[in-house]
C-alpha cells in the first residue's frame, strides 16, 4: 500500500529534469493514430469486445464555449449563437443510435462524462435530450454508483442548472477557476468571479453531488507565487473534495487562442516554480493528497482510496477510480479506446455532420495496438497510479522476462537512481517521494515513440 502523504519537492531535480513530453492518458499518444484506420477496424473491434463484455465509459464532447479563454488547448467552438447546438444535438442523437446498434445490451455504463468546450452551452431541455437518449440506448447503473461527470463553467450555470445535472443522473462535477486574480484573468479572458465559483459549489452541496473538483493553472500571464497563494487560499474555504493544479502549456504554434497571450507576461522558470511548491506545500497542510501528475484530492476521497487499493486507473479523462473499461467516445473530435484500439471522431463539424447524415459512424483516424504497445501501456499506466510496478505480475500477463525486455529502458535509469528518483531492486520499480513529482519524466524511458516527436509535440512535465 502507497502512502501518498509521503511526497518530496525538490526544485533543483525539478530544474534538472524540465523537458517536455506526453500526460499519457494514453499510450501511444495521439500523434500515433493513422488515417487508414477504418469504420469497419472500428465496428469490428467493437463488436469482438462484446465477447469480453467490459463495463462502459462513455464519452461525449460538446464543443460550443460563448467565450474564448486564450489558454485553452481544446478542441472546441467559440460562438455566442446557441442555435448552433440543435443541428449538433441531432446528430449527437443520431450518432447514439449508430454506436449503441454494436453493443451488447447487458453492457452497464460505469462512466459517463460530458466535456468541452462548455457543455452547459445546451440548454436544460437540450441536456435533458441527450441524457434521455443516452439512457434508452444504453444500460446505466441504478443505484448512484456510477462516475458520472461533467465540466462546468461557473459563468454558464446556474443553481437552477446544477439540480437539472443532478436530476438527470449527474453525481460528480467539475469546474475551471485557473487564478482569482483579476490582472491574470484579463489577461486570458477569462472573468470570473469567487460569487459565481461559490454559488455553483452551494448548489452542488444542496443537489448532493458525491464530488466537486476544481482545476487551476500555473504559469499564466502575470502570476506569481504570493498572488497564486491568495488564490489557494479562496479555493480552501471554498473546500473542494478534489483540485486540478495544470502547468500552463504555451504552444501558440499549436493553439491559436494562446497566440494572444504576450510570452514576455508569462512567469519566469524560477517563479513558476515557486508557484508550484508553495502550492503542493499549501494543499498538503491542508488535508489535499497527491495523487499524481496534477491531481489532489481529500485524504477520504474515493480516488484515494482506490489508489491505496491498488485500483486506480488512468484513461482519456485522466485518473478514475473505476476499473478498465472501453470507452465509447461520440461527438466532433471525440477519442475513444476499445480493447486493443483508440480511435478519432472527425475533427471538423461539416465532416461529422456528413458521415452521421450519411448513417456512417464518424471515425477520422485511429490506431490497432501491438503487443508492446499494451505491454509499455500497461507498465506506464501502473507506474503513474501507483508509483510502483512488480515485474512478476507484468511477467506473468505478458509471458516476458521484465529485465530482459526492457533492459534499454532500465539502463537509462541510472541518472535516475543517482537522483534518487526511484529504485530498481531484483523484483519491482518503486518511485521515490522525489520522484512522484517528476512521473511523467520517468515513465518516458518506456516510451518507444517518443525520439520520433518533432520538437513541440508535448508540454513540459512540470
Amino acid at each position: 500500500m502507497i502512502n501518498q502523504n509521503v511526497s518530496e519537492f525538490d526544485s533543483e531535480l525539478i530544474k534538472k529534469y524540465d523537458v517536455s513530453g506526453p500526460r499519457y492518458t494514453s499510450y501511444p499518444t495521439a500523434k500515433e493514430f493513422r488515417a487508414d484506420f477504418s469504420e469497419k477496424d472500428y465496428k469490428h473491434y467493437l463488436l469482438q469486445s462484446n465477447q469480453d463484455a467490459k463495463n462502459l465509459s462513455l464519452y461525449f464532447h460538446l464543443p460550443f464555449c460563448d467565450t474564448i479563454c486564450f489558454f485553452c488547448a481544446c478542441n472546441k467552438i467559440a460562438t455566442k449563437d446557441r442555435t448552433k447546438v440543435s443541428p449538433y444535438l441531432s446528430r449527437l442523437l443520431a450518432e447514439i443510435e449508430l454506436q449503441s446498434a454494436l453493443i451488447d445490451s447487458d453492457r452497464k455504463v460505469e462512466q459517463l462524462h460530458w466535456g468541452g468546450g462548455t457543455p452547459t452551452f445546451f440548454s436544460h431541455e437540450e441536456m435533458r435530450s441527450l441524457m434521455a437518449k443516452t439512457k434508452q440506448c444504453f444500460n446505466f447503473l441504478d443505484n448512484d454508483e456510477g462516475e458520472y461527470s461533467i465540466e462546468i463553467d461557473p459563468r454558464e450555470a446556474n443553481a437552477e442548472t446544477i439540480h437539472v445535472l443532478r436530476e438527470i443522473g449527474f453525481n460528480r462535477i467539475s469546474m475551471g477557476v485557473q487564478d482569482f486574480n483579476e490582472k491574470v484573468q484579463k489577461a486570458v479572458n477569462r472573468h470570473q468571479s469567487i460569487a459565481e465559483t461559490e454559488n455553483i459549489i452551494k448548489a452542488s452541496r444542496e443537489a448532493n453531488f458525491k464530488s466537486v473538483s476544481l482545476d487551476l493553472i500555473y504559469g499564466l500571464p502575470f502570476q506569481t507565487a504570493d498572488g497564486f497563494h491568495d488564490t489557494l487560499k479562496k479555493i480552501i474555504n471554498l473546500d473542494p473534495d478534489r483540485i486540478s493544479l495544470f502547468n500552463y502549456a504555451h504552444l501558440p504554434k499549436l493553439f491559436k487562442p494562446q497566440r494572444r497571450i504576450n510570452e514576455t507576461d508569462l512567469p519566469s522558470l524560477s517563479e513558476k516554480l515557486a508557484i508550484l511548491q508553495n502550492s503542493v506545500e499549501y494543499l498538503n497542510e491542508h488535508g489535499y493528497v497527491f495523487i499524481g501528475m496534477d491531481h489532489f484530492a481529500k485524504e477520504h476521497d474515493e480516488m484515494v482510496l482506490a489508489q491505496q487499493k491498488g485500483l486506480l486507473h488512468r484513461n482519456f479523462q485522466g485518473y478514475s477510480t473505476h476499473a478498465d473499461c472501453d470507452m465509447i467516445s461520440m461527438g466532433v473530435t471525440s477519442i475513444g479506446k476499445i480493447g486493443p484500439i483508440y480511435s478519432q471522431n472527425e475533427h471538423l463539424m461539416d465532416d461529422y455532420i456528413r458521415k452521421i447524415d450519411d448513417g456512417q459512424l464518424a471515425i477520422k483516424k485511429g490506431l490497432i495496438l501491438t503487443q508492446d504497445d499494451l505491454l509499455r501501456r500497461d507498465v506506464i499506466h501502473q507506474l503513474m497510479c501507483h508509483f510502483s510496478i512488480d515485474f512478476s505480475v507484468i511477467e506473468k500477463k505478458y509471458k516476458i522476462d521484465f529485465k530482459q525486455y526492457f533492459s534499454q529502458a532500465l539502463e537509462s535509469f541510472l541518472p535516475m537512481i543517482d537522483d534518487d528518483l526511484l529504485s530498481i531492486n531484483s523484483s519491482c520499480i518503486e518511485i521515490s517521494p522525489k520522484g512522484r513529482f517528476l512521473i511523467r519524466n520517468i515513465v518516458m524511458n518506456f516510451d518507444k515513440y517518443m525520439k520520433q516527436a518533432p520538437e513541440g509535440t508535448f508540454s513540459k512535465a512540470i
